[in-house]
């Protein structure tokens, strides 16, 4: 037997083991969706243009009348709607920059984002969304919403919002959103 021959054999019969271990387990655990992308702290660093903004409408809560209120954003243009997706929930996370109440609680994390071709965005973040988190309908129903019309208003082939916590499904939130099914956007929240 030629050892030149059997070597390479081995080693392509390795890298299918790994490739189908990776695709039957890894893929399991996901929904179905594009491929995940990091919204880069760098955008446009390396190119030699400058980078494309587009401006985005953001939903927060207001002590006065309990609705939602919009602010615009700036985020960078992608060919990928998740990737300014992603972008657009960053932006929600890091909170209103005109004084309005937070939509999500501090130390919340995007954890990971993914829209399925029917139009249901899957966005996960960390545990902080449940785990510091204030009691009560209007303020669950803002936080819920703040997330489901920010994506739905902004991309158009966004058209319902499920939301996992620490890469699974919840019941609610605290108590009083059902957060077992997609859901569509609440515009009767956002004042006018």
């Amino acid at each position: 037997m030629d050892i030149k021959r059997i070597l390479p054999l081995g080693v392509l019969s390795v890298l299918l083991l790994v490739l189908a271990v990776l695709f039957f387990v890894g893929g399991a655990e996901k929904p179905p969706a594009l491929a995940p992308v990091p919204v880069p702290d760098d955008a446009g660093e390396d190119s030699a243009e400058p980078p494309q903004t587009r401006t985005i409408t953001l939903f927060f809560l207001s002590d006065e009348d309990n609705l939602l209120h919009p602010e615009e954003r700036e985020i960078y243009t992608h060919e990928l709607t998740v990737f300014e997706a992603k972008q657009a929930i960053e932006e929600l996370v890091r909170g209103s920059s005109s004084g309005a109440v937070a939509s999500i609680p501090p130390g919340t994390r995007l954890r990971e984002m993914y829209i399925i071709q029917d139009g249901v965005a899957y966005v996960d973040f960390s545990r902080e969304l449940k785990d510091n988190h204030g009691s009560g309908t209007a303020a669950e129903t803002a936080t819920v919403f703040a997330i489901v019309n920010t994506l739905t208003y902004n991309f158009e082939s966004i058209k319902r919002v499920s939301i996992l916590i620490g890469g699974n499904e919840r019941e609610t939130l605290n108590g009083h959103i059902d957060l077992t099914r997609p859901l569509l956007p609440r515009l009767d929240l956002i004042a006018k």
